[in-house]
C-alpha cells in the first residue's frame, strides 16, 4: 500500500519545497493539496464537519503553484490535489494548467476534483449551487476535448471550446471514450449521483476520512459495472485519514492500494514529527 499526505499548506506552514523533500527522501508516494481561492467573511454555510472553520482555510497556497514547486525538487513524488474546485476555475485555463504541471512532472499528477462546499465561495466565481455538479461534468468533458491527441471541438450545456492546437498533453493515455487526461479521482460522500460521475469520466473515489467503505464499495462496483468500465481499472483511495494500523489493514483487505494520510497545517518541527510517526505506515 503507498501512503500519501496532505496538508493545507498557507503562509505560516512549512514550505512545499521543504515538505516534498522530506517526503520523497522518506518514502512517501504522493503529496495531495486542497484549494481555496478565499472564504467569504459573510459565510452561512456550515463547515461540514462541524464547529468553527479553522483558519488555514482562508490562507491555503494556490496547489498549482506550490505543486509545480514541488515537482521541481522531486523526481518520483506524486503529485495531486484534494481536491481542485473544477466549477470555479475557467475550463480552458485549467486544461492549460493540468497538462503543463503533468507534462513538466513527468506524468506524476493526479487530479482530485469536487464540486465544493461554500456556497459563498462558489457565488462569487458565478456558480449557481444547484447546477455545480453538471457544470463541473461539463467543464470536464471541454478539459478532454483540448486533451486530445488530435484537435476535437466540444459543445455543451455551459461551455464550448472550437477545435484546437492546445499543447502540452497530460502524459497518461486515454482510459475510455470519457477518461482521458491525468489520473482523476473524485472527492465526495457516497451517493448514486456522485458515482455515477465516477463512473462516467474518472478512474476512481477519493472519499474523505474512508469510513463505511465495505457497505459503500459494492455500491459503487455496480455502479461503475453498469457504465461498462473495466473492473480492475477502479482506484479507491481514503483521503484526509488519521492513520493507525487496524485501519490500513482493513483498506488493504478491501483491495486499497493507496491511502492519503493527513498532516497538520503547522510550521517545519511539527510536520517532520508527525511525519517521524507516520513512519511505522511505510
Amino acid at each position: 500500500m503507498r501512503i500519501s499526505v496532505t496538508i493545507f499548506l498557507t503562509d505560516e506552514t512549512i514550505t512545499p519545497i521543504r515538505l516534498a523533500r522530506e517526503l520523497e527522501q522518506r518514502g512517501f508516494a504522493g503529496l495531495y493539496l486542497p484549494e481555496h481561492t478565499h472564504i467569504p467573511v459573510e459565510r452561512t454555510t456550515p463547515y461540514p464537519v462541524g464547529g468553527d472553520l479553522p483558519p488555514e482555510y482562508g490562507r491555503t497556497l494556490d496547489p498549482f503553484v506550490t505543486l509545480g514547486q514541488a515537482a521541481a525538487v522531486t523526481e518520483r513524488l506524486g503529485l495531486g490535489t484534494g481536491i481542485t474546485l473544477v466549477a470555479q476555475h475557467d475550463p480552458i485555463d485549467l486544461a492549460k494548467q493540468i497538462a503543463t504541471l503533468d507534462h513538466l512532472s513527468g506524468g506524476r499528477f493526479t487530479l482530485g476534483l469536487g464540486f465544493g462546499w461554500n456556497v459563498e465561495e462558489a457565488a462569487d466565481h458565478g456558480v449557481d449551487w444547484r447546477t455545480r455538479r453538471e457544470l463541473v461534468r461539463d467543464r470536464m468533458g471541454l478539459m478532454r476535448a483540448l486533451w486530445a491527441d488530435e484537435p476535437v471541438g466540444y459543445e455543451g450545456e455551459f461551455g464550448a471550446v472550437r477545435a484546437s492546437y492546445a499543447f502540452p498533453k497530460p502524459v497518461q493515455k486515454p482510459r475510455g471514450p470519457k477518461v482521458n487526461g491525468p489520473r482523476t479521482l473524485i472527492g465526495g460522500a457516497a451517493g448514486p449521483k456522485l458515482f455515477a460521475h465516477i463512473s462516467e469520466y474518472a478512474d476512481g473515489w477519493m472519499p474523505i476520512g474512508g469510513r463505511g467503505l465495505s457497505e459503500t464499495l459494492p455500491v459503487l462496483r455496480a455502479a461503475w459495472a453498469d457504465a461498462g468500465r473495466d473492473p480492475g481499472s477502479q482506484q479507491v483511495v481514503p483521503y484526509a485519514v488519521y492513520p493507525s494500523a487496524g485501519k490500513l489493514a482493513h483498506y488493504a483487505e478491501l483491495g486499497i492500494e493507496e491511502v492519503v494520510v493527513q498532516l497538520p497545517p503547522a510550521e517545519e518541527t511539527e510536520v517532520l514529527r508527525v511525519l517521524d510517526d507516520y513512519a511505522e505506515y511505510l
